[in-house]
């Protein structure tokens, strides 16, 4: 098991989706249009969710198998079969298997402990929906047996009845929590404009304007100014 790196955690979620229909719409296909209609970037629900680094929501509608088993050094599998008829070829291959429902998969890394995370996703996640405030409730809400789930460690013991573990996670930020490489960002993008705004100017000048620049963006100061969780340009 892998879902720690470093102080990043890995979270995989696969929530088997009712089946059934409403109106004359399955539930995998409502549980689609409210997730393809979640706000992005800083109005995302998941930036209200503390230290997540990223985060994706997607339906699962199956499981597919391609292609025919692939060649090794000895023989090609697909060359032996040709010579059976195509009942005992067919009958030599794998079965395919399906999926008995769709899924809901909530795939994210984030900074810090996996409770913690969770009890952020209850309070924290909130957006507007057709002029409704929405909450984590709203995308899971037709998924089997969460009509269960009415507190915040319901919620918890849900999502991790439904957690796979991230055998192979690979951390692909740094070890820092969010707000510090949220500040990270914010100075980096400043300091571009700074050099970009000071070329050519004599070394006094761009010592008295560095003065004033670390003065304006306080990189000890971690909560402002700064990026915004999930912002995408400056």
């Amino acid at each position: 098991m892998a879902t720690k790196s470093g102080n990043a955690t890995a979270l995989t979620v696969l929530s088997p989706i009712k089946n059934g229909i409403v109106n004359g719409v399955s539930y995998a296909d409502i549980t689609r249009e409210r997730c393809l209609r979640l706000p992005i970037h800083e109005r995302s629900p998941l930036a209200r969710v503390p230290n997540t680094y990223l985060a994706r929501l997607f339906i699962l509608d199956d499981v597919f198998y391609e292609s025919l088993p692939g060649s090794d050094s000895v023989f090609n599998f697909s060359e032996i079969t040709s010579i059976f008829s195509d009942s005992a070829r067919r009958d030599a291959l794998p079965r395919i298997d399906h999926l008995k429902s769709k899924y809901l998969v909530f795939s994210s890394n984030f900074y810090g402990d996996l409770d913690e995370y969770l009890v952020g996703m209850w309070e924290k996640w909130a957006y507007y929906d057709k002029g409704q405030q929405r909450d984590v409730r709203h995308i899971w809400e037709h998924c089997v047996a969460f009509e269960a789930v009415t507190d915040c460690n319901r919620f918890m013991d849900y999502i991790k009845r439904c957690q796979f573990d991230a055998a192979l996670f690979f951390n692909g930020s740094t070890d820092d929590s969010l707000q510090e490489q949220l500040k990270a960002l914010y100075l980096k993008q400043e300091f571009s404009k700074f050099v970009a705004v000071h070329q050519g100017k004599s070394a006094a000048e761009i010592q008295r304007a560095f003065k004033t620049f670390i003065e304006q963006v306080q990189p000890e100061n971690l909560d402002q100014p700064s990026w915004l969780p999930g912002q995408s340009t400056p």
